[in-house]
């Protein structure tokens, strides 16, 4: 989700050996607080196709920072400590005007955008960039395939544009939980109204909304079993006996799962190929230590994957596994 030329070479590199083992969807780097002149240099970077399983046809936008330092993009400001508003809103990484015109002009050359979005006015704003580009060039039609990623504090009344827009939420859910970040970091500069509005998932999938699920690694975990428990569960998989974080925002399991396989082969604008066990598509598969279902086989996020194959090919297997 942050691609610079010399990552574009080393994957074009392997690529091109054939030694690219995974399915990578890579978002070109938006500079944060340029001008439209980087439309013209990303669309040269994407002009160069994809080639073996390396895709770059994406931009990665980020919108604003995060909640903790205060850069998260707020609609009303952080609290103090004593729970008064103070005079800070957060950081628009970009100017709304110029974000609004620089993804009107991606989307009219059919480029995806990935934003990345944590507060409820950094949400709002990706949200109106997209509308605007709806506006200008028409609805989806199956080339863009805009989402925005993180989404921990979003605005109830920007729920329903999710589905409206046709944009994908593309949710982490390991944050999802009570943690030091969590009750030391954010609830006491939010304040209990705005604390309800994080990571509402189950609001989303509700009013019609798409999900992807994603892992924002080296920021979180590439553990895709820990990310389903919370998912699931609102509880930390380092402390089982936690109090849920807003279970009301739970996700079956098999909602989840749907996120982290065909929601994201949807945004990789690879679900008529993977994403689900079907009949023609490639086998892409992971074989589970246990039946995930199956609750008396443990923890969720405690299973993890003893095989992995792509089209059909080992490129992961546990030697360590018995039997």
């Amino acid at each position: 989700a942050w691609i610079e030329p010399d990552d574009e070479a080393a994957y074009r590199a392997l690529a091109g050996r054939g030694e690219l083992t995974a399915r990578v969807r890579g978002a070109l780097w938006w500079r944060p607080g340029g001008d439209e002149s980087q439309v013209d240099e990303l669309l040269a970077r994407r002009a160069a196709g994809p080639l073996g399983r390396f895709d770059p046809g994406t931009v990665k936008i980020m919108v604003d920072g995060v909640l903790e330092n205060y850069t998260g993009a707020l609609l009303a400001p952080y609290l103090d400590r004593d729970g008064r508003p103070t005079d800070n809103v957060g950081i628009s990484f970009n100017d709304p005007l110029v974000l609004r015109r620089a993804v009107t002009r991606l989307d009219a050359a059919g480029v995806q955008v990935h934003f990345h979005a944590i507060g409820d006015r950094a949400c709002r704003e990706a949200l109106d960039a997209i509308e605007a580009a709806r506006l200008a060039n028409g609805p989806e039609d199956g080339r863009r395939r805009h989402h925005i990623a993180h989404l921990q504090l979003i605005h109830p009344a920007d729920i329903p544009r999710f589905r409206s827009l046709e944009v994908t939420g593309s949710i982490q859910p390991l944050w999802a939980c009570y943690d030091a970040q969590m009750t030391e970091l954010t609830i006491p500069f939010l304040g209990p109204e705005r604390t309800r509005w994080q990571y509402p998932f189950r609001s989303l999938l509700d009013a019609g909304a798409r999900l992807a699920g994603g892992s924002d690694l080296p920021v979180s975990t590439a553990n895709v079993f820990e990310q389903l428990e919370v998912a699931v569960n609102r509880v930390p998989p380092w402390d089982r006996s936690a109090e849920p974080f807003l279970p009301e925002q739970r996700l079956s399991l098999d909602e989840a799962i749907a996120a982290f396989t065909i929601g994201s082969a949807y945004v990789n604008h690879l679900d008529d190929r993977t994403g689900s066990i079907t009949p023609g598509k490639l086998a892409d598969l992971v074989v589970v230590d246990r039946d995930l279902f199956d609750r008396g086989a443990g923890p969720i996020g405690a299973a993890r994957a003893v095989l992995t194959l792509v089209e059909g090919e080992v490129v992961f297997e546990d030697q360590d596994l018995e039997g």
